[in-house]
């Protein structure tokens, strides 16, 4: 579901860089953004109420420059890249309906691409050759029989599907800015993705250096480009696991090569298949769940919690409403409208409430319908 509304769908120059603008502004990720342009209507109008949410959070907060934003227009031009926002006619769809979806892509590349028949191909980075074969197996059936392969850039298993999907058309999804391929020996294979008409994929900004926790915020978007994602090879404890589990939480479907029980590489795939994973043998056994997807008829695209701002009351929530919400909410993730019929406020209340607490860095969000306390 977008965001933006129908008078919106092309917008100018200076909406676009207020878009930037505020999800630029740190402590604004995708669900604070969205929170916001519920609550204020445009990106503009949202960049002014900041200092007044800030203030009553405590916390000081200031807005991505306009000058800082249009030096990352620049950069994105000179890459010969795009600037993609939710809304937008190349924005990936499939990727639309996760929660949290990212309003703002960097793309590079990609214009010819089948973004609507995906599947993800992630694994272990010290991958054993036999993964490495079957990878390669998969990737190639699965791009003659039509997919785009989307994966992780990663040692291992993700740049063996990289490397075999170059001429049928693969997605390297980055943690970093599109300008900082990571890890650096992967520069050639970025470079041979967009040359041969696949695409380079970042919600960060031009210039980010990814951190640890960049990696997981990078693995939902491979699941949330795909239509169903296949752990090839993967420890217990690995990032491949969390991007399963972050597909399952996208309703997407999550596919499991089995290996030797000798193997600790074949651990997390293993697991997955007893847990009730497809188990995978060949592209074929992908294709044929994959091939008949209509997002149309699933609940895959159902809506997630937004809340009705019609006649919206500005009147200022008083201690007592901030106090019950304080109690309401714990560090177990609680879903908003649980909470908005505990306390008794009216949605518009809670929505700003809530805002406070999350540009003060009090609480966290989980699929986009959840809210914890974050945990110190």
């Amino acid at each position: 579901m977008t965001w933006r509304r129908e008078g919106d769908r092309n917008p100018s120059p200076a909406q676009r860089l207020a878009i930037l603008r505020l999800i630029r502004t740190d402590n604004i990720g995708p669900i604070t953004f969205l929170q916001l342009l519920s609550r204020f209507g445009s990106a503009e109008a949202a960049l002014k109420a900041l200092p007044q949410i800030a203030k009553r959070a405590g916390r000081p907060m200031v807005a991505c420059t306009l000058a800082r934003a249009e030096d990352e227009f620049a950069d994105i031009e000179r890459l010969r890249a795009r600037l993609v926002i939710e809304g937008d006619s190349d924005y990936p769809n499939l990727l639309s309906h996760i929660g949290g979806a990212p309003p703002v892509l960097t793309v590079h590349g990609g214009e010819k691409l089948n973004w609507q028949r995906t599947a993800g191909i992630v694994g272990a980075r010290n991958a054993s050759s036999a993964g490495i074969k079957m990878t390669r197996l998969l990737t190639e059936g699965l791009g003659q029989a039509g997919f785009t392969v989307v994966s992780g850039l990663a040692r291992g298993i993700d740049a063996a599907a990289h490397w075999a999907a170059l001429e049928t058309g693969t997605v390297g999804v980055l943690a970093g800015g599109l300008d900082r391929i990571y890890p650096r020996e992967h520069l050639q294979l970025a470079e041979k993705i967009v040359d041969g008409g696949g695409a380079l994929v970042s919600e960060m900004p031009m210039g980010w250096e990814p951190r640890a926790q960049d990696f997981p915020r990078r693995n939902r978007l491979v699941s949330g480009l795909s239509l169903g994602v296949v752990v090839v090879e993967a420890a217990k404890r690995s990032g491949s696991l969390i991007t399963a589990r972050l597909a399952l939480e996208q309703n997407r479907d999550v596919f499991a090569v089995p290996g030797s029980p000798l193997d600790p590489r074949a651990e997390g795939g293993n697991l997955l298949i007893q847990q009730g994973a497809r188990l995978v043998s060949c592209a074929q056994d992908i294709v044929e769940v994959l091939q008949d997807f209509d997002p149309v008829r699933t609940a895959l695209f159902e809506p997630e919690w937004h809340p009705d701002f019609t006649g919206v009351d500005d009147v200022e929530p008083g201690e007592d409403v901030r106090a019950r919400l304080r109690q309401a909410l714990s560090v177990v993730p609680t879903p908003v409208d649980d909470i908005l019929a505990q306390i008794e406020v009216s949605p518009a209340a809670l929505q700003m409430l809530l805002l406070e607490l999350d540009i003060a860095g009090e609480i966290e969000w989980s699929s986009g319908q959840l809210v914890a306390l974050r945990f110190m």
